[in-house]
């Protein structure tokens, strides 16, 4: 049994050696084509260095020029566009306000007292922020000033992520094309309003036009749809109380 042992010792020392060479062929093999493998990335950084390293200069000197433009020209122009447009704003909030509206909407419109007025900030000082609220005032006041299709130029401008201010700038657009007698446009508009964003302000206000404008252009089954919606999901609006008359008018029409 001793002899056994022995000698199987000695043979599995042979296969382990006979292994072990074999693991170190395959090692150098991989060691090879590692080394050849870097020679050749080696050679094409060789042969391409120069179009290397102007690319990433023109890549830091991209990274430097944005944040030079951004902090030296973009950001001093954002402030310099809100203080003028604070101004505008003023004399576009005392119009909401005021009896004699129509002036002081001119205000805001054009200018005064030595400051830019809403057109002019849209003007001077595109792409900004300010100037993107400047095309939101300007819109509301052509509106009130009755002039409805520059109203629609410069709310569809208006871009934001707010929900209520979109909403009311769709649904604007929406009282703009009813007053210039384009009902199907109206229609359209006041359904993007109720859909930008559901809630409880502006969605049953701009369901409720669109319910009655549909009632008038043949849309009765929508507008009993949109009715309903108000009903069932906006019990506490204002337009809630109004829904139960409209309802029984249209269910009468189409019944």
């Amino acid at each position: 049994m001793a002899t056994f042992k022995k000698r199987g010792y000695k043979k599995s020392l042979k296969t382990k050696n006979n292994q072990n060479l074999r693991d170190s062929s395959q090692t150098a093999e991989v060691f090879e084509k590692l080394d050849s493998g870097a020679s050749i990335s080696e050679k094409w950084i060789i042969k391409y260095q120069n179009k290397i390293l102007s690319g990433l200069a023109i890549i830091a000197l991209l990274v430097l020029s944005f944040i030079s433009y951004d902090r030296y020209i973009k950001q001093p122009r954002e402030k310099e566009a809100i203080s003028e447009l604070s101004q505008a704003q003023y004399f576009f909030d005392l119009a909401l306000a005021s009896n004699n509206s129509d002036s002081l909407f001119n205000l805001a419109i054009n200018g005064g007292e030595g400051k830019y007025g809403f057109l002019e900030i849209t003007k001077e000082y595109k792409n900004t922020k300010a100037a993107n609220i400047a095309n939101y005032s300007l819109g509301m006041s052509y509106l009130n000033l009755k002039d409805y299709e520059k109203a629609i130029l410069f709310l569809e401008k208006f871009d934001s992520d707010d929900i209520f201010l979109k909403s009311i700038s769709l649904g604007s657009i929406g009282d703009c094309f009813s007053e210039l007698n384009q009902p199907n446009e109206a229609f359209e508009y006041y359904q993007k309003a109720f859909n930008y964003g559901e809630n409880s302000y502006t969605s049953p206000k701009f369901l409720f036009k669109a319910a009655l404008l549909g009632s008038q252009i043949g849309k009765n089954r929508l507008a009993i749809k949109f009715l309903k919606k108000i009903k069932d999901e906006f019990p506490d609006s204002y337009e809630a109380a109004l829904v139960e008359v409209q309802l029984g008018r249209l269910e009468n029409i189409v019944n």
